[in-house]
């Protein structure tokens, strides 16, 4: 088994809402600093600086899974998580087909820039990707899921583009792997302010715009970096585990200790 330190939530400057130095070199180097070995990339709706980030990160000790942060149609935020530019290839095209042809108003929304490995401008992205697609949440699910990905409801416990906000519920038969919460929220507290989510996998994630928000909040133990083992490691199942690293004010723990990353942390169960 392996260990990985995740963050599975991170915009590019792609995302309307993004910093601007939130570029594939910047990224990696972020990420590699704070000791994290699994990161996904998750723009709104879109996937053009994905292969520019997984192109920065060749040679290095990090993995970068192929991702999307798509709005259905019900204003939810939703994860996609995927092990190949093809299948991410194909997603898009399913996304492109469902979302609506408008153009983007950068003074209102934010720029969205296309960039390569090195961040230099590619172009522009005319389209605006802050919108909601024709997809109902139960369809979009179920269409990555078909795709071989994950499908992951995002920060359920924001009162915004939210699973339980907007829905209240979790529906029944619909393929979700896990829900994401934020990280103003733990586990526990989660499962107790919503009960409707009963026993389904957690995880957390920064949900960076900025570099600061690349966190590394998660500790995954798994043969490989694959969404196969991943969705082993969110059930614990077959010898997988997945918990949450929690950050501990040195002055409350000066006698511990963590070799994945330069602060003191302690673990707690998702």
């Amino acid at each position: 088994m392996q260990v990985y330190v995740a963050e599975l939530h991170v915009h590019t400057v792609l995302s309307p809402c993004a910093e601007v130095e939130m570029i594939p070199p910047l990224i990696v180097r972020t990420a590699l600093e704070r000791g994290i070995n699994l990161l996904a990339i998750t723009d709104h709706n879109a996937s053009a600086n994905v292969e520019a980030v997984m192109r920065a990160a060749q040679g290095s000790a990090l993995t970068v899974l192929p991702g999307m942060e798509v709005q259905t149609r019900e204003e939810v935020h939703m994860l996609c998580l995927f092990d190949t530019l093809e299948q991410l290839a194909d997603w898009q095209q399913q996304v492109d087909a469902h979302l609506p042809d408008l153009e983007n108003d950068a003074d209102l929304f934010g720029e969205q820039f296309v960039v390569d490995e090195t961040g230099e401008f590619v172009r522009r992205e005319r389209r605006l990707l802050l919108a909601s697609t024709q997809m109902t949440l139960e369809e979009a699910a179920t269409r990555v899921h078909v795709l071989g990905g994950l499908a992951i409801p995002a920060h359920i416990d924001r009162k915004a583009f939210s699973l339980i906000t907007n829905l209240g519920f979790v529906p029944e038969g619909v393929p979700l792997a896990a829900l994401e919460i934020t990280r103003h929220i733990t586990p526990a507290q989660a499962r107790q302010r919503f009960p409707q989510i009963g026993d389904i996998p957690l995880i957390q994630s920064g949900d960076a715009h900025q570099l600061a928000e690349i966190t590394g909040p998660m500790v995954l133990t798994m043969e490989s970096p694959t969404t196969a083992e991943l969705r082993l490691a969110l059930a614990n199942r077959a010898g997988r585990s997945a918990v949450l690293l929690r950050r501990v004010d040195k002055s409350e723990a000066e006698d511990k200790s963590s070799t994945l990353a330069p602060s003191v942390y302690e673990q707690e169960s998702l």
